[in-house]
């Protein structure tokens, strides 16, 4: 159900081959990853705040942005798998790179080659992509409820680090700067 939310955004059909062809400026690219890291220290989880950063250039709007990272916070609802904002960075090249029509193998292949490339990016950058890795923890599902944001939360972990280097390997792979 929310493929089908993000497949029904209208968009005329050059505005999807114009956002692929237009670079990102330096300047609007620092933009973007200040913004995702403004966004998670508001409160929003790390894939939220990877994904809001750049939803508007798909004609995407805030709210339904947060909807659609929801669930990928705290390594996928806090079960510490998947980085929340490496998969943040993957919902934005699902948009980048979509895979629409099931019989299309070559617009799976380049949304998956920019998923691999930009996953060994950050694992390079970081150690890993997996969220218990990356704090450092057990590797096992937690309590649902999520921590309390605190200078205490932000000064023991890699999260603010992890959403600018997310928003920043993802704004590079979008503007086709490798």
């Amino acid at each position: 159900m929310v493929v089908l939310i993000v497949l029904h955004i209208p968009m005329k059909k050059d505005t999807f081959a114009a956002i692929k062809d237009n670079i990102m400026t330096q300047l609007e690219l620092n933009q973007k990853i200040s913004k995702s890291v403004a966004l998670f220290e508001q409160g929003y989880n790390c894939s939220q705040a990877v994904f809001m950063a750049y939803a508007d250039i798909y004609g995407i709007d805030t709210e339904t942005a947060a909807k659609l990272g929801t669930s990928f916070g705290g390594g996928m609802g806090r079960l510490r798998e998947v980085c929340g904002a490496v998969s943040g960075m993957f919902l934005v090249l699902g948009m980048h790179y979509p895979a629409i029509d099931t019989k299309d193998k070559t617009a799976k292949t380049k949304n998956y080659d920019a998923v691999q490339r930009t996953a060994k990016e950050f694992k390079a950058e970081m150690g890993s992509y997996i969220c218990a890795d990356l704090l450092k923890t057990k590797h096992q599902p937690e309590n649902p409820e999520p921590s309390d944001r605190n200078a205490k939360y932000y000064a023991l972990r890699p999260c603010t680090r992890c959403v600018a280097i997310a928003a920043q390997i993802v704004g590079n792979e979008i503007s086709n700067i490798h």
